[in-house]
């Protein structure tokens, strides 16, 4: 499915950046995708179940869930972290800092590989 990813801060996030990047909470909120229920239901995803979001600059495995706030169909959301990192463009613009908002992404269930934790995502990089 193609869909569009927006990224963000989320409370989850910011609890879990309070605990370190290392923790379980970081772990949980930095990994989950949240999406429109339409939008699991076309791709036969249950809340929890797992989700590759790949760009041309690559993909990441992610957990889906309902979004918390009304999400229009065809939009995804990720949390700010390091596995965010690993789809989005990596050219700033002379900014610093890469586009994380309306990056296009393909959506698929993900049944063989695992969300990747910090200490992984970082070796890739």
């Amino acid at each position: 499915m193609r869909a569009i990813l927006v990224t963000g801060r989320s409370l989850g996030q910011g609890l879990g950046l309070e605990l370190g990047k290392f923790s379980d909470t970081y772990f949980r909120s930095a990994t989950t995708c949240e999406m429109n229920p339409e939008d699991m239901g076309k791709l036969k995803v249950e809340a929890g179940e797992l989700v590759r979001i790949s760009t041309n600059h690559g993909s990441v495995t992610v957990r889906a869930i309902k979004a918390l706030e009304e999400l229009p169909q065809g939009i995804v959301f990720i949390p700010y972290g390091p596995w965010i990192n690993l789809v989005v463009r990596p050219e700033t613009h002379g900014t610093g800092m890469p586009s994380f908002k309306g990056i296009e992404v393909e959506v698929e269930a993900e049944k063989t590989r695992e969300a990747l934790r910090v200490k992984d995502v970082v070796g890739q990089g």
